[in-house]
């Protein structure tokens, strides 16, 4: 995951709606299911599909009230820490 690239979908949801997001995660998942796509083809899939899902994360705790430097601190600790364990 990228924090440069969390933190634009997390400004573009606040711009829009995240139901545009949604969206476009279930588009890619869907892509995914493409029998001949490459296994390079997958992980960029799936980093994007991993970004979108980490701006929806930021996105709710800054509806929940933590401002949005904090928020993204905050899920990118979370995430470094899952990949420590």
């Amino acid at each position: 995951m990228k924090l440069p690239i969390i933190k634009h979908i997390t400004n573009f949801i606040e711009e829009n709606d995240q139901d545009y997001v949604i969206e476009t995660i279930e588009t890619l998942e869907s892509l995914t299911e493409v029998s001949s796509l490459k296994d390079e083809e997958l992980d960029v899939l799936g980093e994007v599909i991993s970004n979108l899902y980490g701006a929806l994360e930021v996105d709710k705790m800054i509806k929940e009230g933590t401002p949005k430097k904090e928020a993204l601190n905050a899920f990118m600790k979370r995430v470094l820490g899952s990949i420590d364990t």
